[in-house]
């Protein structure tokens, strides 16, 4: 499954050929609610084709909803439930998102995807990873406080203590010479020589583990990092851990002895004092930058500096829409003649602009948002 961390933003924000398809819809975790998932689908994929030999008339448009159409007969994939579906194709391109958050259902044809259900999930603070750890394998969780879900570990990262040695363990093992025993030296029995060997294997295993997902996890999505293992594999593995999203306070036990409800409850018992100290932080910060002048909760402000590139740092109120275009050469607001708020909220055009000039956009509970106006934006000078 294709990874919203590896590819969002620089990936979906990317200039790219058009047409760009882009569809949304509900999704459901148990059967039978599941059931009527792929319905959906196939009813959005007819206003996707539709829209596109409207639009678009001389694109192959075969070739554009083919990997779309292979989808909808994917019986496995129907079979595997989520809250919600992401689907965003285009020339030689093709990216499908299961979602841990519901996303309304939409079909859009345009000359760039549309984007702004995936800031909205990507950006909320209330994101984790949990690392599943035991001396023989390693598996992947991510979650939100509602959520929680498997994902694939990173062709370069281990999943077995065999895949990170690189080399037939038992057979290294029974040809391993134990040595002979000197004048006055104490023989090693072989018991406690495999020990040993047991030991080097599970550390340099955690060692590899440790690279690969700070390189291929950790550092692309930002998230923090939960452990859970055991007592005695949560020490040896912070021994050596290099990575710094590592969370402080881990899950005791092993990840295979909880169900996901319970690794979900755990990890968020953990995590919430933590998320509601960084909504503290970016409040305050906000306070203390707008007393200054560095800062404003007024959207033609907000815009004018996010197309100067001056905002660092943008806080959105959750589910808040405010219906309208920016002209992103000018900086000013355009009244929409659109009805459609999903296609036309401002609030979200403002986070994408701020994304692209690298600046961090948070998305803020309603009950936490330290203004009425649905944003509030720290500027960088």
């Amino acid at each position: 499954m294709d990874s919203l961390a590896h590819d969002y933003p620089r990936l979906l924000l990317a200039e790219r050929a058009a047409p760009c398809l882009s569809l949304y819809q509900p999704a459901h975790r148990s059967f039978p609610d599941r059931q009527q998932d792929p319905i959906r689908f196939r009813n959005l994929l007819r206003s996707l084709e539709e829209s596109l030999r409207q639009k678009y008339a001389g694109s192959d448009v075969s070739a554009l909803l083919e990997p779309f159409q292979r989808l909808a007969d994917d019986t496995a994939f129907w079979n595997q439930g989520s809250d919600g579906l992401a689907v965003l194709g285009a020339a030689s391109f093709f990216r499908v998102y299961r979602l841990q958050r519901a996303v309304p259902e939409l079909a859009v044809v345009a000359d760039s995807f549309h984007t702004k259900p995936l800031m909205r999930i990507v950006q909320s603070a209330d994101r984790y990873q949990i690392l599943g750890l035991d001396r023989m394998r390693a598996r992947l969780f991510e979650g939100n406080r509602d959520a929680i879900d498997e994902i694939s570990l990173a062709d370069e990262v281990p999943q077995s203590v065999d895949e990170a040695l690189d080399r037939d363990i038992e057979r290294e093992r029974s040809t391993r010479a134990y040595g002979k025993a000197g004048t006055g030296s104490a023989v090693r029995q072989g018991t406690d020589v495999r020990q040993d060997n047991i030991e080097a294997e599970t550390e340099a295993f955690f060692r590899s583990i440790d690279r690969a997902v700070l390189e291929h996890h950790s550092q692309p999505s930002g998230l923090p990092l939960l452990l859970a293992a055991l007592p005695e594999h949560q020490a040896r593995f912070r021994r050596i851990s290099r990575n710094p999203a590592l969370f402080a306070q881990g899950i005791d036990a092993d990840p295979d002895s909880l169900s996901a409800e319970q690794l979900r409850e755990r990890a968020w018992q953990l995590l919430q004092p933590r998320y509601l100290e960084r909504l503290q932080g970016f409040i305050d910060a906000f306070g203390a930058a707008e007393a200054k002048g560095q800062g404003t909760k007024q959207l033609p402000d907000a815009v004018r500096a996010a197309v100067a590139g001056r905002v660092a740092t943008l806080l959105i109120e959750a589910d808040r829409v405010l219906p309208g275009r920016i002209d992103l050469q000018s900086g000013s607001i355009v009244p929409s003649e659109l009805d459609n708020p999903k296609v036309d909220d401002m609030l979200d055009d403002l986070g994408e602009q701020v994304l692209k000039t690298g600046g961090e956009v948070i998305i803020v509970p309603a009950e936490r948002m330290p203004t009425d106006t649905g944003l509030a934006a720290i500027y960088r000078f």
